[in-house]
């Protein structure tokens, strides 16, 4: 049995460089313009998270996990070599890697993160899950159009935020992530499935949606650099068609004060908080608190 780095709510390698004074923390807080563009279209795009030696050693990490028995496997939540349908077409997506890896752990306590998602989500910040995301050069599939809470309802209120994180470059050809500006406004769409069929959105839209659906925007990155979206924007990638691998790490968090809205299992071999319990404990813990002293406020 692996070491469950879930057990650790610190960091606990040198992947991060911890902030010595108020100045250092205060260069990860976004600016006033950039709150102002996610609240008016439901995502921010190009902020740093990584450095180039974080980047690598993520991607070392990563290989390994591309092998269904590498140790640590059964720590996994959700884990599928190829979650499309096509075996041409392929996605891999994994659900767990800061219970497996040092940097993936540590990941999540990355101020360049955590402060920027407690000025999004207005207030301490709280892990929810991780996803990896890769798809391989040549052939790699979609994730078709979706809405991240429609998987989610089994936590409420929704006071969520997904951060995307390249670990390559990502561009229109290998398949970065597409958003369509504004639809975070819009109501919780039912599910039409999450690799496969991109055009399986268009039966859930009405006339309206349509229209705004048909100007996506697609968000091309630097490796290092991420994309924070609201919970009920829509968005899905298109295929990798270059010679290299798109691959990325997500994390995804809530308000501290979520609670639970479902008495069965939230993730894979996690035990079942009751409902209207708070999200918290071994598996959900808090990564940031903006009234902690050694730490921002605001």
């Amino acid at each position: 049995m692996s070491l469950d780095l879930s057990t650790r709510h610190e960091p606990v390698s040198s992947f991060l460089k911890w902030p010595q004074s108020a100045a250092e923390w205060e260069r990860y807080r976004l600016s006033p313009e950039q709150v102002a563009f996610y609240e008016e279209h439901g995502y921010l795009a190009g902020v740093r998270i990584l450095d180039d030696d974080q980047i690598q050693q993520l991607r070392q990490e990563l290989e390994p996990l591309f092998k269904p028995d590498h140790p640590g496997h059964e720590l996994w939540y959700e884990y599928h070599t190829n979650e499309s349908p096509n075996p041409e077409k392929v996605l891999f997506h994994a659900l767990g890697a800061w219970r497996i890896t040092p940097g993936f752990h540590d990941l999540l306590w990355h101020p360049a993160f955590t402060v920027a998602a407690s000025q999004l989500l207005g207030g301490a910040v709280r892990f929810w899950h991780d996803q990896l995301f890769c798809k391989p050069a040549q052939h790699g599939g979609v994730v078709a159009w979706h809405q991240d809470y429609s998987y989610w309802t089994r936590t409420q209120p929704m006071a969520h935020l997904t951060c995307w994180i390249g670990l390559d470059d990502s561009t229109r050809a290998n398949g970065c992530v597409h958003y369509v500006p504004g639809s975070h406004r819009w109501s919780l769409l039912p599910i039409t499935g999450l690799a496969g069929d991109m055009e399986a959105i268009r039966d859930v839209l009405d006339d309206q949606q349509w229209e705004q659906f048909n100007h996506p925007v697609a968000v091309e990155l630097k490796a290092g650099e991420c994309s924070f979206h609201h919970p009920l924007m829509v968005h899905g990638s298109f295929e990798n068609r270059t010679s290299q691998p798109r691959r990325a790490a997500v994390v995804n968090v809530f308000r501290n004060g979520v609670q639970s809205a479902s008495s069965e299992t939230l993730l894979q071999g996690v035990p079942p908080i009751a409902p209207g319990e708070p999200m918290e404990g071994q598996f959900f813990p808090l990564l940031f608190d903006p009234e902690a002293t050694n730490q921002p406020s605001g």
